[in-house]
């Protein structure tokens, strides 16, 4: 495997000089291989006796970002490891698994003494947790290794640890781009480049540390990304119907369809708010038989009807999931409601042409423009939209996001 100048540059002072190496940029950059060889070589030649903990989001994460990726590039180095499993032997060493996703998670730490630490995506992990963190490296000749990719230039990584950087003992602060990437072909980058528009292309791509401000689709162009329903092309698989349910605000259910084209549509909408609720609420039993009815009888995509394969439900709506069951629904599906990750998903497709939108989704079309980042989250150094006119996009993104797996190889990005 090539590495630039730059990689071994930091591979080297973080196991020599820097107590707390952090690598930050963007996207694809090399930083997280050039972090797990530093890791895996201060384990095997460097590391004082005591526990050492891997630190992600979730199992999941670590897994996927960090043991899989050793597997590969030191296969020799690490032990079996599974999907429940909460340590692993890298370089000979038990290392603890350790998911951070919520502020409970500090103490998952308290009361260890830690020789190591490698953390993944150190922005993600609640700031208590952090802290808590950096008092258990005690053991001399401890480390901590970090990447990330950048956030809100009010995160507290950036605030406290990185704009500090020169006062403070013992850290080293690394930034890459793709361009400090030897093993990246000019297409690939220029196929990455294409992915993300906005606020995410100067994060991931240019590696900035920017704040998420106005409107979060602001790429959204009716004449661009409205198709007239009766124009729709024929579509050749139905992945779901996206619910957002309310009580006192609007439920909105949106079918995400794929086109002879390998396009994404949304065809069709199904809405309850105040232009058509009436003077009383709805029940789950009502709204759930209105939603199972509409899907079976109506035409949602000419030139012949179609019927999703699952019904993906916002997990927080217990209640009407366990009404939907009783009234027969399919395929009935917990949404994957990373929100700002849908948002980035839902942005690329409407950046880059392949998702559309039927002139039937009347709810989605009205809120799409006023979609807007929250400005008081912003000062708190979170990346969060306003919560206010948002369900059918909420139905939509619970869709898109939930059924990656199944339309991504197909898309035609062209």
């Amino acid at each position: 495997m090539e590495l630039s100048a730059k990689q071994i540059h930091s591979w080297q002072s973080s196991t020599t000089r820097d107590r707390f190496p952090l690598w930050d940029g963007a996207i694809r950059s090399g930083k997280t291989i050039i972090s797990l060889f530093a890791f895996l070589d201060w384990i095997g030649n460097h590391a004082p006796q005591g526990p050492i903990a891997i630190i992600g989001k979730t199992h999941t994460t670590i897994i996927r970002n960090i043991l899989d990726v050793i597997g590969m590039i030191a296969p020799k180095g690490i032990g079996a490891y599974s999907m429940g499993s909460d340590r692993v032997h890298i370089m000979g060493r038990p290392v603890w698994i350790i998911g951070a996703n919520d502020a409970q998670a500090e103490s998952k730490v308290r009361g260890l003494t830690l020789a190591g630490a490698y953390v993944d995506e150190a922005t993600l992990l609640p700031e208590a947790f952090f802290v808590q963190l950096l008092g258990r490296l005690s053991i001399p000749g401890a480390r901590l290794f970090a990447t990330t990719n950048p956030d809100s230039p009010a995160h507290w990584l950036k605030t406290n640890y990185i704009d500090r950087i020169d006062s403070l003992d013992g850290w080293g602060f690394w930034h890459f781009t793709m361009d400090d990437n030897p093993g990246l072909t000019p297409e690939y980058v220029a196929a990455k480049k294409k992915e993300f528009t906005g606020l995410w292309y100067r994060r991931f791509i240019q590696g900035e540390w920017v704040s998420a401000e106005g409107a979060i689709y602001d790429m959204w162009d009716p004449h661009k990304h409205i198709t007239p329903w009766d124009q729709l092309p024929r579509m050749i698989d139905c992945y779901a119907t996206g619910i957002d349910y309310g009580t006192q605000n609007p439920t909105s259910a949106v079918i995400l369809c794929l086109g002879e084209d390998h396009h994404l549509y949304l065809v069709d909408e199904w809405r309850l708010d105040q232009t058509n609720r009436g003077h009383g609420t709805w029940t789950d039993a009502e709204q759930s038989q209105a939603i199972l009815h509409w899907l079976r009888t109506t035409t949602h995509a000419p030139p012949l009807d179609t019927t999703p394969r699952r019904i993906i439900v916002d997990p927080a709506a217990a209640s009407f999931k366990v009404q939907l069951r009783q009234d027969g629904a399919w395929g009935l599906t917990d949404a994957n409601n990373d929100v700002l990750y849908g948002i980035r998903l839902m942005a690329n497709g409407l950046a880059n042409g392949w998702l559309h939108i039927s002139s039937r989704c009347t709810g989605l079309i009205n809120e799409a423009p006023g979609y807007s980042w929250d400005p008081k989250a912003q000062k708190a150094g979170e990346d969060r939209p306003i919560k206010t006119n948002d369900h059918s996009l909420d139905a939509a993104r619970y869709a898109l996001t939930t059924t990656e797996r199944l339309w991504r190889h197909l898309i035609n990005t062209a």
